[in-house]
């Protein structure tokens, strides 16, 4: 059975990898931590975790992954971003720092620290209709926001003032938030799905 299950990865520069580990385990994906190009070529869809978003792209340069990423990317490898990983898969971000480059994918513009500093982090219950009842607890930290997004990106869960904190643009996913540390797996499920969906596509028997 282990043959057959989704095999990910979780990029393991900087941040929470290993709550995003444990969640994909638990859901019967073949979870590994990527931290080189020939790790990152083994699997089949990647977990860009929270952390920090501009040392995340550093150290993707150091280690050799960043142009990797990027080719997995324009490949159609499914990438599920929370918070830094979400600017990490943006085109375009508001307060990015010097020289500060993301992978790309998603056609939306990213506010970094979009509700200010780590002692003004919050938690809220967020409507998110694809993923149906119940609401998802959400716990922003330092968390981005989307604040623009092209007409192939699509919102799925916005704040009150209108602040999307959710999108999807074909496999790529992108959250604001850490699902990883409130026990809500939906969009890991979500995620896995896309890989599984990948892997049927080129395999019609699926």
């Amino acid at each position: 059975m282990a043959g057959n299950s989704p095999r990910v990865g979780v990029l393991a520069l900087q941040g929470d990898v290993r709550e995003h580990l444990a969640v994909l385990t638990a859901l019967g994906a073949d979870a590994r931590p990527v931290r080189r190009p020939e790790e990152l070529a083994a699997v089949e869809g990647l977990v860009l975790p929270g952390g920090e978003s501009s040392v995340i792209d550093k150290l993707a340069r150091a280690f050799g992954l960043f142009d990797p990423i990027r080719a997995a990317i324009e490949d159609g490898m499914p990438m599920y971003g929370t918070c830094a990983g979400l600017i990490l898969l943006a085109d375009r971000i508001d307060g990015a720092i010097t020289g500060q480059q993301t992978f790309g994918g998603l056609d939306v513009r990213v506010q970094r620290n979009a509700f200010g500093s780590q002692t003004q982090s919050f938690e809220t219950d967020l409507a998110v209709p694809a993923l149906g009842d119940p609401p998802v607890h959400a716990v922003f930290i330092r968390a981005p926001a989307v604040v623009e997004w092209g007409p192939d990106a699509e919102p799925l869960a916005s704040l009150p003032d209108g602040r999307v904190v959710a999108v999807e643009q074909g496999r790529l996913l992108g959250t604001a938030f850490h699902p990883e540390s409130t026990g809500e797996t939906r969009f890991h499920e979500r995620f896995l799905k896309h890989v599984r969906g990948r892997r049927g596509a080129a395999a019609p028997a699926f």
